[in-house]
């Protein structure tokens, strides 16, 4: 019994990389970067969002972006981008995929026609909050963002390897909250070099602006990357 769970476990990510290619290739021909925003549930992505496309939709030198919002259910997180006048579409993994706790290929993929792809540089796709299973599905996705935050514990990267070993960059957001809680941020660089030695890092505050600049400078270079090798 145990093979046969296994045997699954790996056709469905097998079947989730074909999916992903293909979204990939879509991404390219459209000219569009795509990167894979995860977290904790609370860890604050939709408030990094709010800060980082709060000057308009686009970033940059002109980096035209939207946003692929993927929840369990409800809208509330995309109603609250969309307010930005930012084109954001709703993927909610409630409606025929189950109730999923993370999105995986074929989801992004369904989302597709309802992109406009041809007004976007850079796509953000906002993933499932959940420290597991959104690291172990690609999307297509030309780099991975992973947010903590100082409210969780400063040994995430030990408890949850994967997550943060497939991210380019770790943001770790609500800083300015570090003299009230009991949070090591040493402690949380030192397991995070264990873990992705040389991963870069910023140190963000979603709620006063802290780091939200070198953030957006980073997505806007992001463009750069269409066509290159995932």
């Amino acid at each position: 019994m145990h093979r046969v769970k296994v045997r699954v476990a790996e056709d469905a990510l097998d079947a989730n990389a074909t999916i992903a290619a293909a979204n990939r290739a879509d991404f390219d021909r459209a000219g569009v970067a795509v990167v894979n925003l995860m977290s904790a549930p609370g860890a604050g992505k939709t408030t990094v969002l709010e800060r980082i496309l709060g000057d308009g939709p686009t970033i940059g030198d002109g980096v035209r972006v939207g946003v692929l919002e993927g929840d369990v259910q409800g809208s509330l997180d995309a109603d609250r981008l969309a307010h930005l006048h930012v084109p954001v579409v709703q993927l909610d993994t409630g409606s025929g995929f189950g109730g999923e706790c993370h999105l995986d290929a074929n989801m992004v993929r369904s989302a597709l026609p309802l992109l406009p792809l041809d007004d976007l540089d850079l796509l953000i796709v906002e993933n499932v909050g959940n420290l597991v299973c959104p690291a172990e599905f690609r999307i297509g996705e030309d780099a991975r963002i992973m947010v903590s935050s100082v409210a969780e514990g400063d040994d995430k990267p030990l408890k949850y390897p994967l997550m943060f070993r497939t991210c380019e960059l770790v943001v770790v957001n609500k800083v300015d909250l570090l003299e009230h809680v009991d949070f090591d941020l040493d402690r949380f660089f030192y397991h995070l070099q264990a873990v992705h030695p040389g991963v870069p890092h910023l140190e963000v505050s979603a709620r006063t602006g802290q780091g939200i600049d070198a953030l957006r400078a980073w997505l806007a270079r992001l463009p750069d990357r269409v066509g290159a090798p995932a």
